[in-house]
């Protein structure tokens, strides 16, 4: 037996989610885009299963600017003001590729340092993801370890049926929570699309990246780089951050934002020397950093194929582009 919903029930459940208090992030129709964002009402809810949001629920884990804590200066002693514990979150109609990126994040954030902001979130969040239906030329889930209805990082799952009905897979304690009460019992059961077609395989791209580290190949295939940003900052696994200090030398704060491989000053010594000057450099470091560092180190690539660095790239370069040309 499997677990119905209707539309017009989910919207119902995401209302009360948001009525009582609760931070409800899903899609969002704004013109022409679609973006991960909280819910200010149920209708506002988008369940267009072919569509990707150009955003990705990372950013709800580990946000874009984050306070660690604030400070004040009172002569020779400096007082810490912490900062509010996150409010419980729950993300509705995610896609299959953001949620599995939360075990590939969840590597970094607890290697030699458990980071108590990022963990408190994931208790924090509770992630229903929603099944594709359609995939486009940039999605790749399937040649690293994906697929279009995975159940990776997700605590439920919705699988349309075709007619306004979603099949719920309650995957975990969390997600059966969510929606105990709120399902039928039925005999049917929804599907995703069929497996995209396998691009490549992940070993190869590690075994060309550290093979030729000096190839002129990256120069010819990465120049039209122009070093924005857009791949890192939209990408659910790319993680590099700045830690700064905010205000006056009296008190302010000390913030955390995100920052990327792909910035010229990344790299940057205090000497003025650059280990990587040239943007086919710092493209090359992304590859090797997806296939052959983060699998060295934690035993799986640091990507989901999700294709959002290709989709807003001005300069249509992605991962996908530059793996087929390898």
């Amino acid at each position: 037996m499997s677990a119905l919903i209707s539309e017009n029930k989910l919207r119902q459940l995401a209302a009360e989610w948001i009525g009582s208090g609760r931070r409800t992030i899903a899609p969002v129709a704004i013109k022409s885009r679609l973006l991960y964002m909280p819910l200010q009402s149920a209708e506002a809810l988008s369940l267009d299963t072919g569509a990707r949001p150009a955003n990705t629920i990372k950013e709800f884990f580990f946000p874009k600017a984050e306070t660690l804590y604030g400070y004040r200066v009172k002569g020779r002693s400096i007082e810490l003001i912490e900062p509010a514990n996150p409010e419980e979150q729950i993300i509705l109609a995610a896609r299959p590729c953001d949620a599995a990126a939360l075990p590939v994040l969840d590597h970094i954030f607890n290697w030699d340092f458990k980071d108590d902001f990022y963990n408190r979130r994931r208790a924090s969040t509770t992630v229903i993801t929603l099944a594709c239906t359609e995939a486009d030329e940039h999605c790749f889930c399937t040649s690293v370890g994906g697929a279009p209805d995975s159940e990776r990082g997700s605590d439920a799952m919705l699988l349309a049926l075709g007619d306004g009905r979603y099949e719920v897979r309650c995957i975990t304690a969390k997600g059966q929570q969510l929606f105990a009460g709120a399902t039928e019992a039925s005999t049917e059961t929804g599907k995703a699309i069929a497996v995209p077609l396998r691009n490549f395989e992940p070993e190869k791209v590690r075994a060309f990246a550290v093979e030729h580290f000096e190839d002129p190949f990256w120069a010819e295939h990465t120049q039209t780089c122009v070093g924005c940003g857009a791949c890192a900052f939209t990408c659910p696994t790319c993680h590099c951050f700045d830690i700064v200090d905010a205000g006056p030398m009296a008190g302010g704060v000390r913030v955390r934002t995100w920052d990327t491989c792909q910035s010229a000053i990344f790299t940057q010594h205090a000497s003025g020397h650059n280990p990587r000057s040239s943007q086919p450099g710092r493209q090359r470091q992304r590859i090797l950093h997806k296939f052959a560092i983060y699998p060295e180190k934690f035993g799986e690539v640091l990507c989901t194929g999700c294709g959002n660095c290709a989709r807003n790239c001005p300069a249509g370069l992605g991962v996908l582009s530059v793996i087929r040309e390898i």
